[in-house]
This record gives C-alpha cells, sequence and structure tokens, in this order.
C-alpha cells in the first residue's frame, strides 16, 4: 500500500492546526477569559498566534529536518499539556530548573497512567503520523523562495492582526503575561533554550567567600554550654493552613502546646525549591537574587562555619541545592533500611533518632539543617504514616483528578499535622538534652501550594503571577528557657512582632543573630529578633 504523502508546508499547517486546536486548550480558554468572549481582538489575537506557530514551523520545512522537528514539538506539547491542563502548571525557566534537579522518586509521582495515556493519545500516535507520511520537496533552492515567501506572508498576516487589534491584544498581553505562558509547546521550549543559556554561561562560576571576618560574638563566648539551633527547611507547607496562623482545622496541636511563636505574615522568595531554597539561604534579598549570584557566592552554613560553629545538612529531600556543598551533608533517603523509607522516600521522623544522638554527643557550637520532605505533592498521602490520617476523606494517589477537593485538601492538612508533629518532636529533644545545650529552633518552609484554588494545583508559577497560597509561608521559632536567659532575649516582644511582615530575605540574618556571629555581611535590619534582645551582640 502507496503512504499517503503531503507537501512540506501543508504538512506545517496540518501540524499547526493539530497544536492549537487540541494541546492549546487552556491557552486559549484563558484567552477567551482575558478578551473577555467572542469580541475582535480575541479573534485577531486567535487568528495572529495561528499565523505566528505556522510560520515558525514552515521555518523548519527542510528535508532531513522537518520530521524530527515536527515530531519533538508533537511529543513535548503533548507533555506540556498535560501539567498546563491537568495542574494549570506553567512551564517557565525557573519551574525547568525545578525539574531538572529532581529525583526519580518525585518525579514518579507525576508520571501516572493518565500521563502516559495522554502523551500515547496526542503525543505519540500523531508522531506515527507524521513519520509515516510521505513528505513532498522541492528542489532546495525552490524551497528556500517558497518556504521565504510563506514565512513572509505569514508573518505580515500576523502583524497586520496585531496592529488592526492593537489597542485590545496589546494592553491584555501586558496585563497577562502569563497567558503566553501557557502557549503549548513554544513557551516551555523558550524556556528550555533561556534555561541551558544559563547553565552554560554559568558553568565556569567559582563561589566568592564572604564574611572572612566572621566570629563568634561575647553573648556565645560568656555561655557553659554550646549554642544549637536547627533550623527546619520546610517543603511546600502554605502558612495558611496552619491553625497557629488562624486556620479553622488544628493541624498545629502540639507546637500550640509548647509556646511557639509564628510570624504569621511571612512571604517566599520564589515558588519551587530550586529558587527558593538558596534564597533563603543566601546574603541576597529577594530584589536582588539570580540563580548565578547564589551559585557564585558563600552560603549561610559558610558563614557559620567560617566563625567556628560546626555546620551540618540533613535531607530528606532533593539536596542542598549548592548550599551546603562545603559543609557536613548527609542524605536521609540512603538509608533503605529505616523503618521510616519505602521506595527510595522516607518520613520526616527519620532525623529525630541521628538529631537525639548528635545532642546528646554535641561539644561544640553547632548549626544543624533538616531539610524536609514535608508536604510535596502531588503523592500527599504519602507524607504522613496511617497514624496521622486524621482528615478524611483524604485523597490515596498522585493522581489529583482522581480526587474530590475535600479529599486533596483533608491528605494536604494530615501533612500539615504531621509536619507540627515533626517540629514538636525536635522541640522535645532540644528540651531533653537542655542541661547540656542552649537550645533553639526555627522553621520556615520554602514555598506554598495551590490545592486547586482558580484551577491551580502544586506550586512553581511565576512568582508575578503568583497566587499568594504559593508564596504564603510559615515561620516559627522557639527557644528554650536556657537559650533565652543567656541571650536575653525577651519572649513578650518577639510575641508582639509575630504579625509584622517577614520574609526569606529575614533567615540569613536571624540565625546569625541567633547564633551570635559578628561579621560586616549580618544586617540587624533584617535579624526579625534583633529589637527584641536586651543585650545586643557586636554583630549589630
Amino acid at each position: 500500500m502507496k503512504r499517503p504523502s503531503v507537501g512540506s508546508i501543508p504538512l506545517c499547517f496540518l501540524v499547526t492546526i493539530y497544536l492549537l486546536v487540541t494541546l492549546n486548550l487552556p491557552f486559549f480558554d484563558d484567552a477567551f477569559r482575558v478578551f473577555g468572549g467572542f469580541h475582535a481582538s480575541f479573534y485577531g489575537f486567535a487568528l495572529a498566534i495561528a499565523l505566528l506557530v505556522a510560520a515558525g514551523l514552515v521555518l523548519l520545512s527542510a528535508r532531513y529536518v522537518i520530521k524530527p522537528a515536527l515530531v519533538f514539538i508533537i511529543l513535548a506539547g503533548a507533555v506540556a499539556s498535560y501539567f498546563t491542563g491537568t495542574f494549570g502548571i506553567i512551564i517557565d525557566k525557573e519551574m525547568l530548573r525545578n525539574v531538572a534537579v529532581t529525583t526519580p522518586q518525585e518525579a514518579g509521582h507525576l508520571v501516572t497512567l493518565p500521563f502516559l495515556l495522554h502523551v500515547l493519545l496526542f503525543g505519540i500516535l500523531p508522531s506515527v503520523l507524521v513519520i509515516l507520511v510521505r513528505v513532498r520537496h522541492r528542489p532546495f533552492l525552490k524551497m528556500l523562495v517558497a518556504n521565504t515567501v510563506v514565512v513572509t506572508l505569514l508573518l505580515l498576516g500576523c502583524l497586520g492582526l496585531v496592529l488592526a487589534n492593537y489597542s485590545g491584544i496589546s494592553s491584555n498581553i501586558r496585563q497577562h503575561r502569563d497567558m503566553m505562558a501557557k502557549l503549548t509547546p513554544f513557551s516551555p521550549i523558550t524556556s528550555a533554550i533561556s534555561l541551558g543559556v544559563s547553565v552554560y554561561r554559568d558553568a565556569g562560576v567559582v563561589r566568592a567567600p564572604i564574611g572572612l571576618d566572621a566570629r563568634l560574638g561575647p553573648v556565645i563566648a560568656k555561655s557553659d554550654k554550646p549554642f544549637i539551633t536547627v533550623i527546619i527547611a520546610g517543603e511546600t507547607a502554605r502558612a495558611m493552613n496552619f491553625s497557629l496562623n488562624g486556620y479553622a482545622r488544628q493541624t498545629n496541636p502540639e507546637l500550640k502546646a509548647l509556646g511557639v511563636v509564628s510570624f504569621t505574615q511571612t512571604t517566599s522568595c520564589g515558588t519551587a525549591t530550586a529558587v527558593s531554597l538558596p534564597c533563603m539561604f543566601s546574603v541576597y534579598k529577594k530584589t536582588e537574587y539570580t540563580d548565578r549570584k547564589a551559585r557564585s557566592t558563600d552560603t549561610l552554613m559558610d558563614v557559620l562555619h567560617r566563625a567556628g560553629i560546626e555546620s551540618v545538612w540533613w535531607d530528606n529531600n532533593t539536596g542542598s541545592k549548592g548550599i551546603a556543598d562545603l559543609v557536613s551533608f548527609a542524605s536521609m533517603t540512603r538509608q533503605k533500611d529505616s523503618i521510616f523509607c519505602h521506595d527510595g522516600e522516607c518520613l520526616d521522623e527519620i532525623f529525630l533518632g541521628e538529631l537525639d544522638r548528635k545532642l546528646a554527643a554535641v561539644t561544640t557550637n553547632t548549626t544543624i539543617v533538616l531539610h524536609q520532605a514535608g508536604s510535596h505533592g502531588p503523592a500527599y498521602f504519602q507524607r504522613y504514616p496511617e497514624l496521622f490520617r486524621r482528615f478524611t476523606p483524604d485523597c490515596r494517589t498522585a493522581q489529583l483528578s482522581d480526587c474530590s477537593n475535600e479529599e486533596i485538601v483533608n491528605a494536604y492538612d494530615n501533612t500539615i499535622l504531621y509536619t507540627d508533629h515533626n517540629l514538636a518532636e525536635v522541640i522535645k529533644l532540644l528540651k531533653k538534652h537542655e542541661a547540656t545545650v542552649n537550645g533553639a529552633m526555627i522553621y520556615m518552609s520554602d514555598h506554598g501550594e495551590s490545592l486547586g484554588e482558580s484551577g491551580l494545583y502544586l506550586h512553581g508559577a511565576p512568582y508575578m503571577f503568583a497566587p499568594v497560597q504559593q508564596t504564603h509561608v510559615p515561620f516559627i521559632t522557639w527557644f528554650s528557657d536556657s537559650y533565652t536567659e543567656v541571650t536575653e532575649l525577651n519572649l513578650g516582644c518577639v510575641k508582639g512582632i509575630a504579625d509584622a511582615p517577614a520574609s526569606h530575605d529575614n533567615l540569613f540574618h536571624t540565625v546569625l543573630g541567633m547564633m551570635d556571629v559578628e561579621t560586616n555581611v549580618y544586617d540587624r535590619s533584617l535579624d526579625v529578633l534583633a529589637p527584641c534582645r536586651s543585650q545586643v551582640s557586636a554583630a549589630s
């Protein structure tokens, strides 16, 4: 049987129609809402996008190029359209950066049967058709002329449509830039190229030291017991689901009983771990932060270590993102024989036994970071044991579309309840060893999470468009009696400022203040506890 044939330019037009009609429903649905319905500017915008996409594909319509290019675009579009359509995710540069550092176990929660079926139906099968069809090509020079003419006409048509509807199109694009980020797969491909350029450009970055003058201050020096600060780096916890912050459900019963202080108005530096975590531990404020700056500058852990403080990072997530490259690091997920681990993932209780042993043996001033698995989705049900399955019915699958909103929220709230327990257990261990250490705990999550609000799920939205659910994060502190006595920290004062605005910008300087580190990189104005110390070290 003779294979059907088609000209290279008509094939590009057919693929354009397929991409826009089949894989870009979320994009056009968003555009329909933004443009306010079937107005002339909406039709002009939609047709202009079609002509622009067609022009881009025709540029690729050369022998030996067209089929691989179209297959790649269709497959990329199928993958991107699944996550955009199912979770409302925008696949931008930072989202791809986050994907690049994820683990196979974490990624496995997203590679579900519905995902595979979607890719099969909307990616693989259309790609097979493109591969099987016989493409008619003109001789090279004629192809060059024809493609140039067609691309020129398409671009002129696109420009004419934009100019004819300029006021409507330009104003809507300016006000809703996230809309264009949903154009599949062209926005993700552009983002991937941008990320690749950044990685290549930054490949030779060398970390520059900061805080070369770092030393311990007089407060810590006068103590006959070492100072221990446990920093708990939370994962995907949103502040609005903490009962400490006013949530109707009692998701923090244990912490409430321990007298912690919750800073209720705290915002994150980013909406994904790959951005937020390095930003949290960097000297740069959110307005100054870039990935290149973070990778080329010492972190909080390095400055603490330089001051003579033992710096330890224990990880139950996807690594420290370069933060702990120069200090002691241990991955909890490698403890495959632990009762808390299964299929390469561990519950956060795995930290507690190690922390108990560490506190019993510590003889020097120490900062310990516990990087949690926390509330990372979509498999929320795997983040807590059966004992903490309090809110039911809870979603018991990573395929959130199979669950009701109530089940999703119940599962997520169970993860917060379990985090509450783990933080409380850390505090109890610090209390247990109070005879030998001055203990303090500080908890801050890297970003929040969308649970279906406005059709969005998970996290990673571009920050300028991100909903408050992804940027409002919990920030909790606790101090032992011996710690407050030595540092003369006024807890009443701390509670009095707990509703003041705070952010990831504060972590670096607050921890330096807590550990009484004197250095020129310390900024007292960013240390949230500084106003509440009766005796302030020379670090100020």
